[in-house]
C-alpha cells in the first residue's frame, strides 16, 4: 500500500523525472536529438494528464507524512501549471536546436510540483531551488544580446538573496515553535513574539523577491528582456505560478491581522501602481510584460487579505487566465531574425495589415491583461477584488481597483500600434513557425473555455 501510494501520489513527478532521465541519456549518446522534444511534450502532457486524472478521482494521499502529501487541490494545481508548459515548450521548437532547453525546463518543472505538495519549510526549500536554478541557466542559455549575461548574474545573486532570507526565515520560524511543518507558519501569522514575527516578515520578503513585488523587482525588467521568448514566457508564466501557489498554501487557514496585514497590502499596492505606471514608458514588449508582471504580482498577493476559504480558486484561476493569455501573445509574436528588432513595440505599428492573425491574437491578450469583460482575466481581477471587500478591506480593494485602471493605458497603446498606426520597417521575418502557431490555438481555445465556463473550473479548487 505503502509503494502504491509512492506510486500514484508522485505520478507526476515520476514522469518528468523520466523525461529527465531520456533527455540525459539522448544527450550523453549525442543522437536522436531532435526527439527531445516530443520526449518533452509526452512527458509533460503525460504528468499533466496523470495529476488531472487523479485530482478528479478524489486521490488523496501522503507518502512521505510531514513532508509531502496530496490532495485533489494540489493535484489540479499541478496539472494546471503542467499544462501551460506545453506551449512553452512548443514555443522553444525554432528557438533551441539541441536537448538542453527542454532538459532545464523539465528538472525547473519537477520543482515547480514539489512546491505544491510540501509540507515542511525543507521540501518548501528543494521546490524553490529545484524550481530556480535551471532558470538562472535559460536565461543565459538564452543568448541573443550582450545583455544576457548581466541580466543572469543579477537574477542569480537576487535569487541567492531570496534564498538566504528565507533559510534566515525558516531557521527562527523553527527556534521560535520548534517545527520545521508548514502549518506553524499560518499560526506564526498572528503571533505575539517578536521571533515568531521576524521569521514570518523575513518569509514573506523572499516570496515578494521572487514574485518581483516592488522594491525588490530590479531584477524582473532586466531577466525577460535579455532572456529569448519562450524563456521570457516560462517566467512570467510558470514560475510565478509556481511561486503564488506555494504561498497560498504556506498560508493555509491564516487570517491576517495587523501588522502582517499591512505589510500583505500596502507592497503589492506599490507594485500594482508602479508596476503599470513604469509599463506605460517601456519601448520593449518584454520589459512592458515584465513591469505588467510586477502589477499582477500585486494583484496576486491581494487574494490573501480575502478570506482563508478563497484564497485559492481566486489565485488559481488568475493564474491560468494571466498565463493563458501571457503565452498568446508570446506565441503569435510574428518570428524574427533580429531578436532586439522583434522586441521592439514599435515593430508592432502596422501588425494587422502585415499579419492579421497575429494582431487579433496579441490584442486578445492585450484586452484579457488589462481585465475588459468578456475575458477571463475580469473574471479572475474579480475574484481577487471580490474577496477582498467580503473580507472587509473595501479601502484596499478601491485603491487596486484604479491601480488596475492604470494598466488599461499600455494594454490599448499595443492595440494602437498594431491596428491604427502605419505599417513600420522591421527587421527581417524568419520562417513561418508551425509548432508557435499550434501553441497559439492551443492557448486561444483554453482561453475561450475559460471565457464561457469559468465557474466550472472555479468549482474544482
Amino acid at each position: 500500500m505503502i509503494s502504491q501510494d509512492l506510486l500514484l501520489a508522485m505520478l507526476p513527478e515520476h514522469l518528468l523525472l523520466l523525461g529527465i532521465v531520456l533527455l540525459l541519456g539522448l544527450e550523453i549518446a549525442g543522437r536522436w536529438q531532435r526527439a527531445s522534444l516530443a520526449i518533452a511534450l509526452l512527458c509533460t502532457g503525460a504528468a499533466a494528464l496523470a495529476a488531472a486524472c487523479l485530482s478528479f478521482d478524489g486521490y488523496a494521499a501522503a507518502p512521505f507524512a510531514g513532508q509531502f502529501s496530496v490532495d485533489p487541490a494540489t493535484l489540479l494545481a499541478k496539472a494546471m501549471v503542467l499544462a501551460l508548459a506545453l506551449p512553452v515548450l512548443m514555443m522553444s521548437r525554432d528557438e533551441f536546436a539541441d536537448s538542453e532547453f527542454a532538459l532545464l525546463l523539465l528538472s525547473s518543472l519537477y520543482g515547480v510540483c514539489l512546491l505544491q505538495s510540501s509540507d515542511s519549510f525543507l521540501t518548501l526549500f528543494l521546490g524553490l531551488e529545484i524550481m530556480s536554478l535551471p532558470v538562472y541557466v535559460l536565461v543565459l542559455l538564452a543568448y541573443r544580446r550582450p545583455q544576457s549575461a548581466e541580466a543572469a548574474l543579477k537574477y542569480l545573486v537576487l535569487g541567492g538573496t531570496a534564498t538566504a532570507t528565507f533559510l534566515m526565515g525558516a531557521s527562527l520560524l523553527y527556534g521560535a515553535t520548534g517545527s520545521m511543518a508548514i502549518e506553524t507558519f499560518a499560526g506564526a501569522v498572528g503571533s505575539d513574539d517578536n521571533m515568531a514575527r521576524a521569521a514570518v516578515v523575513l518569509v514573506i520578503l523572499a516570496f515578494f523577491l521572487k514574485a518581483a513585488i516592488v522594491p525588490f523587482h530590479a531584477w524582473a525588467p532586466d531577466a525577460y528582456e535579455a532572456a529569448s521568448v519562450p524563456v521570457t514566457a516560462y517566467m512570467a508564466t510558470i514560475v510565478k505560478a509556481g511561486v503564488l501557489l506555494a504561498v497560498v498554501r504556506l498560508f493555509g487557514d491564516a487570517n491576517l491581522a495587523s501588522p502582517m496585514l499591512e505589510l500583505l497590502a500596502v507592497l503589492p499596492l506599490v507594485s500594482i501602481v508602479w508596476g503599470n505606471l513604469a509599463a506605460m514608458r517601456q519601448p520593449s514588449l518584454r520589459r512592458m510584460i515584465a513591469y505588467s508582471s510586477i502589477a499582477h504580482a500585486g494583484y496576486l498577493f491581494y487574494a490573501l487579505l480575502g478570506d482563508a476559504a478563497g484564497r485559492l480558486q481566486a489565485v488559481a484561476f488568475y493564474l491560468l487566465a494571466y498565463g493563458l493569455l501571457n503565452l498568446l501573445a508570446f506565441a503569435a509574436l510574428p518570428p524574427s531574425t533580429d531578436d532586439a528588432g522583434r522586441d521592439r513595440l514599435d515593430n508592432l505599428k502596422g501588425l494587422f495589415h502585415r499579419s492579421p492573425y497575429a494582431a487579433l491574437m496579441i490584442g486578445t491578450a492585450m484586452l484579457s491583461l488589462a481585465g475588459i469583460p468578456p475575458f477571463p482575466g475580469f473574471v479572475a481581477k474579480f475574484l481577487i477584488f471580490r474577496n477582498v471587500m467580503a473580507a472587509g478591506y473595501t479601502t484596499y480593494a478601491v485603491l487596486g481597483l484604479v491601480g488596475s485602471y492604470l494598466g488599461i493605458y499600455f494594454y490599448l497603446r499595443v492595440i494602437q500600434f498594431m491596428f491604427m498606426s502605419p505599417d513600420s520597417t522591421v527587421a527581417a521575418e524568419g520562417r513561418a513557425r508551425r509548432f508557435a502557431l499550434g501553441a497559439s490555438l492551443a492557448c486561444l481555445a483554453a482561453a475561450l473555455l475559460l471565457s464561457v465556463f469559468p465557474g466550472s473550473v472555479i468549482a474544482r479548487f
